[in-house]
């Protein structure tokens, strides 16, 4: 006590914030490991279901259920889970999901990292993994075995931009008795409904184009089942895959632009792709909106009109082409991702799929002097210089 009998004041215990008859228009940032409850009784109930309330930031936080429920508005689903990273999202509905014993069947152009955790990581916990060639029907059909529990597939593959026969992939998942996993990364919501077309497991790299601006690492995994979303979520809980509610708050405030980013880099991927395509040096050029692409009619079907922001191309040179036309556009960044507000340029061979074997890439279609292009909003004639300057340094060789 103080002498004058007043009880004293010290920083430790904290204040809540005074309640205002306004709201902030701006979310704020929930920064709070721990939540306080005002009885035994009302935390029961928080975890028993009868109450929402948030208690301990790696079971659930304010922004990162905020995020979640946005994306599952977006995806035509509920109860989704924000994760840590994206890969993050694709391991928890495996390992959520999957047991020793299981098969899980890939998409033989999987992103790197799927590719790895296909090949070196699931087997490890007794899940048996193959892949096969989502563009093909009899494939699919053929790798198919009776401990098959689920398909892992992306609607548009990295890096070369194929699109899987999902059709197929619906109709031999029901006669199968199987899950579907899609990564709807590269497609996004505004492309492809997974859940509404008969995905049972939607992933998102949040980090990519939703977010918008390579300054977070996200993830989201949502399923239709409510019983299968709470076993994934509770993985995801148990294994720590939390996400920071900073990170969280960004890329809500990324969301908010999505539409109209991911238009805007639409119609350049479109204009660029036709650009490539007359430079010296370039051998093919891979977008799903050109006619010559091998799955045109499927993604005029599939993608909704909208063939994305990715571009990829092959050059002659090999590797020396390649060192040519990266160092021949210093202001374009080389680097590996895809989805930021500006043009970025990456090389699968040392990047994405450096973990392949040569022999392997080459079957895959990725060679020393193949690129991928996740475009822009940049004005289009200051992406038509760069890559005339790059084009023309590579043809040089």
């Amino acid at each position: 006590m103080s002498k004058d009998g007043s009880k004293p004041t010290t920083p430790v215990r904290r204040l809540a914030a005074r309640s205002s008859v306004s709201r902030p228009v701006v979310t704020p940032i929930y920064p709070s490991v721990v939540y306080a409850s005002t009885s035994p009784d009302q935390l029961d109930a928080q975890y028993e279901g009868g109450e929402f309330g948030f208690t301990y930031a790696r079971e659930g936080h304010p922004n990162a259920d905020l995020l979640a429920t946005r994306i599952d508005q977006m995806e035509g689903g509920t109860g989704g889970v924000v994760t840590g990273s994206g890969m993050a999202a694709v391991t928890a509905a495996a390992l959520g999901v999957l047991k020793s014993g299981d098969h899980i069947l890939g998409g033989d152009q999987l992103y790197g990292r799927s590719l790895r955790l296909m090949a070196e990581d699931l087997p490890r916990f007794g899940i048996e993994t193959s892949l096969a060639d989502p563009t093909n029907r009899d494939a699919l059909a053929s790798a198919i075995r009776p401990n098959t529990r689920m398909i892992l597939v992306e609607v548009v593959s990295n890096p070369t931009l194929r699109l899987a026969d999902m059709e197929a992939i619906y109709e031999l998942a029901k006669a199968h008795g199987l899950l579907v996993v899609v990564d709807n990364t590269f497609t996004t919501p505004s492309a492809y409904h997974p859940f509404a077309e008969g995905a049972d497991i939607v992933v998102h790299s949040i980090t990519k184009l939703l977010a918008g601006h390579s300054d977070v690492t996200l993830g989201y995994v949502a399923a239709r089942d409510p019983q299968l979303a709470e076993t994934i979520r509770s993985f995801a809980v148990t294994t720590g895959m939390t996400p920071s509610p900073n990170e969280c708050w960004l890329a809500e405030r990324g969301l908010y632009t999505f539409d109209l980013r991911y238009q805007k880099s639409c119609e350049n991927a479109a204009y660029l792709a036709e650009f490539l395509s007359e430079q010296p040096g370039v051998k093919r050029v891979l977008y799903p909106g050109r006619s010559d692409h091998p799955d045109h009619a499927r993604a005029k079907t599939l993608l909704n009109g909208a063939f994305g922001n990715m571009v990829s191309f092959e050059i002659a040179g090999g590797r020396a082409g390649a060192n040519a036309l990266v160092k021949a556009m210093p202001d374009l960044p080389f680097a590996p991702t895809l989805g930021d507000v500006g043009t970025t340029l990456s090389h699968p061979a040392t990047s994405s799929h450096r973990a392949l074997t040569p022999e392997a890439r080459e079957k895959l279609g990725m060679s020393e002097g193949f690129f991928r292009i996740s475009v822009g909003i940049e004005d289009i004639d200051l992406l038509k210089t760069d890559f005339a300057a790059g084009c023309a340094a590579a043809a040089k060789l």
